[in-house]
């Protein structure tokens, strides 16, 4: 039977390479985690070598992996065919040598150590001092399943590995398959939301902080970016940094604390608060085996849910493809991970397998016929100027309310919900103001801070309808704590857009919420009116809609004629009813 000796095999002898092809014929008890046996004779052979020698043992006792590193380093080759349950250990314990002299500090356990017990979930990792060829003493650590187990471990680590106290082997008591099973056993006791099928995308946040900046605002717009998706989060992961990591976006030894909290939180995504480059996303599924997507395609996730309209689909799988066609890679498994779950949704799969040139030809079609669609919308915008109606569009943060606004005023029952882009394919409804004059409302697609630029583009046609209003109705979720940098993004995205010329009017929507708290205070909410010279309203409870509504009237027909000399000017009265009136602008 022939065995092979991994790693740092170069000019070693053929005498040297059968003494380590034997140590696959030696067998450990399964309880021991290593006998004094074994651990003087690869103290030996490792001091002969001046190299290390790492031994993977399996929970029979049997040796599947002998491996030669250099003098301070051992590298593990692949694990194949081995459990690749990410909430499972591996099977697996690595036991290998640090060979020290005069001039080496006692070390123990380094970071590489522990970037393998992370990273593999391997059962335990081993260091075995050597001197003079003689075994010293043990380091042996193992991740800690729940954080709030007493350990030896120092600083901040203690939150990820349990070090057990340094001895010599013959000294060592430890049953090693107790050890496991009461790992496991604590594994399976701290399991959180256990409701939540580990089927299902359940996802850790990762953030990186590298100013002075708020994040918690980020934080909380992520969580809802995931619930919105149907993702379960599970957990978040901050790292101030001065700047991204240009490999993994964040540092190693944060990575270790990831792979650790998706072990315990039964994790199968991770989701990034940023764009993430194609070789960023592919280092990081390769080194963590899990799925990993940015901010801007769970967004896009969320689109290609939302979309019902033939443009709103042709729309989302435009971005989709663009955010795609750099990241394209022939059975590249960072995107062959993606299927079937977040981030795999609208063009999937199959749009990434086929080649530049199809994708290429096939954005150029969907841009064809979105350029249909954009034309048969110009004529319904110029039916609607024929009969001259005066148009409001509706602008403002995701999840501000738009949507139920249109409905109360409207009396219809479009779906409104509280998650951000409930809303994807804008309508045209016609209100009726108190002394009777129509005007039609447009609902358009919400906005949100780092708005990706694929959907900028590809939205075009329907921010369209923006630069052919009568007046901009910008809605503001009062209620939400960060208001203000919501006013301030909106804002922004008008300046990008050169909307900021046309005539705006802002109400603060929600203030039934506001005052509800225990905090509020009228005198502030008046205050703040006035300085945005807003109007405070609740869409939902109808609280001062009378007053927005003369106040829409004012700006659009302060120099108009009536209901009716409009709407003889093209057609007869009984042709027309505005109760049933829908213009759908997609």
């Amino acid at each position: 039977m022939s065995y092979t000796v991994f790693g740092n095999t170069a000019g070693l002898r053929p005498s040297e390479l059968k003494k380590l092809e034997r140590l696959y014929r030696r067998c450990i008890p399964p309880n021991f985690i290593i006998t004094s046996e074994l651990a003087r004779e690869i103290s030996q052979l490792s001091y002969n070598l001046n190299r290390q020698i790492g031994l993977l043992i399996n929970r029979k006792g049997e040796i599947d992996y002998v491996i030669v590193g250099t003098f301070n380093r051992i590298e593990i080759p692949e694990l194949r065919g081995y459990r690749d349950h990410l909430a499972r250990l591996k099977g697996l314990r690595l036991i290998h040598t640090h060979l020290i002299n005069k001039n080496s500090k006692e070390e123990g356990l380094d970071q590489d150590d522990l970037l393998d017990l992370a990273f593999l979930r391997l059962d335990l990792v081993g260091a075995l001092e050597v001197e003079n060829g003689n075994p010293g003493k043990i380091y042996l650590a193992h991740i800690l399943p729940d954080p709030k187990l007493n350990t030896l471990a120092p600083q901040e680590e203690n939150r990820l590995f349990n070090f057990l106290e340094p001895c010599y082997v013959w000294e060592l008591k430890e049953n090693f398959l107790e050890i496991i099973k009461n790992l496991e056993d604590e594994l399976e006791r701290v399991k959180p939301l256990k409701d939540v099928s580990e089927s299902m995308d359940r996802a850790l946040l990762i953030f990186v902080k590298t100013s002075k900046e708020f994040i918690e605002e980020s934080i909380e717009e992520l969580k809802e970016l995931a619930r919105t998706a149907g993702v379960t989060v599970v957990g978040e992961v901050v790292q101030k940094r001065v700047s991204p990591d240009p490999k993994y976006v964040i540092g190693k030894g944060k990575l270790v604390e990831v792979m650790i909290l998706a072990m315990r939180s039964r994790a199968n995504l991770l989701i990034f608060d940023r764009e993430l480059t194609p070789s960023q996303v592919r280092a990081l599924t390769e080194i963590t085996d899990l799925r990993v997507i940015d901010r801007t395609q769970l967004i896009l996730d969320i689109f290609a849910q939302r979309a019902r309209s033939r443009e709103g689909k042709i729309q989302v799988e435009i971005a989709q493809l663009k955010y795609a066609l750099p990241r394209l890679r022939l059975k590249d498994d960072a995107f062959s991970r993606l299927t079937g779950g977040i981030g795999g949704r609208g063009p999937g799969e199959t749009k990434l397998e086929i080649d530049r040139r199809r994708i290429k030809d096939r954005i150029a079609k969907l841009e064809e016929d979105l350029e249909k669609i954009s034309q048969e919308r110009e004529l319904r915008r110029r039916r609607r100027k024929r009969l001259n109606f005066k148009t409001v569009a509706l602008i403002g943060y995701t999840n501000a309310g738009k949507t139920t606004l249109l409905n109360t005023l409207s009396k219809t029952s479009y779906l409104a919900e509280d998650k951000l882009f409930a809303t994807l394919d804008p309508v045209t409804k016609a209100i009726t103001s108190k002394k009777g004059r129509i005007f039609l409302m447009t609902d358009t697609v919400g906005f949100i801070r780092n708005l990706p630029e694929e959907l900028k583009k590809a939205f075009k046609a329907t921010l369209e309808e923006l630069y052919n209003a009568d007046l901009l109705l910008h809605l503001v979720d009062l209620a939400h704590p960060d208001f203000e940098n919501h006013i301030l993004t909106v804002e922004n995205l008008l300046e990008e857009m050169e909307l900021l010329k046309f005539p705006r009017i802002i109400a603060f929507n929600k203030i039934d919420l506001l005052k509800e708290r225990e905090s509020f205070s009228q005198v502030w909410l008046e205050n703040l009116l006035y300085k945005y010279k807003a109007i405070g309203i609740s869409a939902k409870t109808g609280e001062n809609l009378d007053l927005l509504l003369e106040k829409l009237e004012e700006v659009l027909f302060h120099n108009s004629q009536t209901l009716e000399d409009t709407l003889a000017l093209s057609l007869k009265e009984e042709d027309f009813s505005h109760k049933n009136l829908h213009l759908p602008i997609g």
